[in-house]
Formats: C-alpha cells, structure tokens, sequence
C-alpha cells in the first residue's frame, strides 16, 4: 500500500474545497490561525511516518489533550477515577452546564469540558499546577519523541481570559464536591494543557501508543498497559468527537479524538496512528476537513475496524 500516494492525494482533494468550516473565534488566539492550511501524518506501528500538507506546522491541539492526560489520570488513580467521572456519551455540547447539573456535578465522560477540568484536579491534587502540567507536557514530549513540543502561551492567556464558561462549570462541580482543589488552580492546569502545540507529525507519532497497546514505538512504556489502551480507544470510539461521536463512527469507524484548533487524532489499532488539521470547524466543533481526509484515508486503506469502506451509493441506508 502506497501511503505517500493516498496522503498526497487527500492533500489534493482537501485544497479543492471552498467550504471549510469555520476556525474557533471565541478564542481569541485561534481566530487569527489560517483556514487554508491543511496537514495529515500517517504513522505506522512499524516505520517511517508518512506526511503530507502542513504536517509540519505546529498548531493547538486543545482537547486532544485531554487524551493524554487522562492516561496519566488512570496511572495516577486508576479505576477510582469513574466514581467522579462517566464513561457514557454526552450528547450535548462539550461545555453543556444542564447535563452537569442534572447529574449533580458528575460529567457525563472525560472527554467533554467538566470531565476534562476533574481530570485536571486528579492531576493536581498535592501538586503545584506548574508540576501536573509538566507532566502532560512531558508525556507528549515523550511520546512523539521531540522534546520541541510547547505551551503556546497566547494561547493559553486567550483562554484564560474567555473562560468564564468553564469556570461555571468548575464551580458548579466545586460547590457539588467533585473537585478538590481550588477552581483558580484546576483550571490554570487546563487552560495550559489544552494550549500546548503540536504538529501532525508529532501527534500522529504520539499516538502510536494507542495503537500498539499502549507502547510507543522504540520500547516498553510503563505509562499504559494493553488493557487501558483498549478502553482508552473505546472511549474515543463513543465520545472523542463530541455530539458527533456516533456519526464519526458510522461514517468512518475509527476511534478518534478532535479538538476545536482543528486537530483530529484517529487511531487504527494494530495498524497506526494518523493525525490530520485544518482549522475551519463544523457546527459540531470538529474539524470539516480533517474529518473528510479521515473518510478519504479509510476508503483507500480499508482501516475501518467495522471493515473496508465502499464508494457511495445512490442509496443508502
């Protein structure tokens, strides 16, 4: 299978297309970044990475980040997380305060705002902020293997200064007894983490360790093991890409994870690791066009865990 080939022919069919989205302007940082770029990196378990595009353009990867830090959460605790957070689809918006409230300050999954933010307290709690966050930081540097990856720090002021959103939910889930250090400190560890940067190349290559059940490549890692790797893909599978979760699912099949600068991280367990960007968003949040390069590279592989994708049809069902 030629990978060159299928990523530089995504790269071709994405710069055709007029409508991409919108980028994310209630951040103010992220309002400025450019909607015509557009990258994709292919990583095999085994091999060179594959890229193509703006692979090698360094952007906000914002809630792909949760991944990464709710795999040092379950090494942290482990199980004891899920009695403060849930593993069920939303349903609603990533930053639905009414859900929260109707379930008395426990997130429905911790891939949505809140759940996000008690993550971000499991981390913390004992720590500084400057020391939790390192270590989502540092687990990035480690698994892509480029100690070049960074907190944007305009980033991370911009969100701190719209983030009043978040700190609602914060508080709520404070007042409720769901966090347990100060909302001022969870959330500087959030703002932080959802504001480091990285390329397609660096997060395709940190996502090999999803893939490969839970071992990056180049060695054994005591970070995960093969048992969390799986539930950490299944969670993707049914809550990585917000509300739009089950159609991600049905159309391509692949567990993944978006973040609103434009990143999506999908992952073909057995197989590789593949990272795609473009800022412009749909009404979902998600990348328009890295979630069409997602369906493209499927189709020409076959990658599906549900089985190989087939050309449209008039009809279907």
């Amino acid at each position: 299978m030629d990978l060159q080939a299928i990523a530089n022919d995504i790269v071709s069919r994405m710069e055709s297309e007029s409508d991409r989205g919108k980028v994310a302007n209630y951040i103010p940082e992220l309002a400025h970044v450019d909607l015509n770029k557009f990258g994709i990196a292919i990583a095999p378990i085994e091999g060179e990475v594959v890229t193509a595009g703006d692979a090698d353009i360094p952007f906000s990867i914002q809630s792909i980040s949760k991944l990464f830090a709710l795999t040092l959460a379950l090494k942290r605790v482990g199980a004891t997380l899920w009695q403060r957070v849930g593993r069920e689809p939303s349903g609603t918006a990533f930053n639905s305060i009414i859900q929260l409230e109707n379930e008395r300050g426990i997130p429905r999954n911790p891939f949505i705002n809140p759940g996000a933010i008690v993550v971000s307290d499991v981390l913390l709690e004992g720590r500084q902020p400057d020391e939790a966050l390192e270590d989502v930081l540092g687990l990035c540097r480690r698994l892509s293997n480029d100690e070049t990856v960074y907190v944007d720090d305009k980033v991370a002021a911009s969100e701190t200064l719209t983030g009043d959103r978040n700190r609602a939910l914060a508080n709520f889930m404070k007042a409720e007894g769901n966090l347990r250090e100060p909302v001022d400190r969870v959330l500087e560890v959030y703002f932080q983490q959802c504001a480091i940067a990285m390329s397609c190349r660096q997060l395709a290559t940190a996502g090999r360790y999803l893939c490969a059940a839970g071992q990056p490549a180049g060695g054994e890692d005591s970070t995960v093991t093969p048992e969390r790797a799986r539930r950490l893909n299944s969670l993707m599978m049914t809550c990585g890409l917000y509300d739009a979760s089950g159609e991600f699912a049905f159309r391509i099949g692949i567990p993944a994870k978006s973040g609103v600068g434009g990143g999506v991280l999908g992952i073909i367990p057995g197989v590789a690791s593949v990272a795609a960007w473009c800022p412009g968003l749909d009404r979902n949040g998600n990348s328009r066009l890295a979630i069409e390069a997602f369906e493209e590279l499927v189709r020409a592989t076959g990658w599906s865990v549900f089985g190989p994708l087939v050309p449209p049809r008039r009809s279907q069902t």
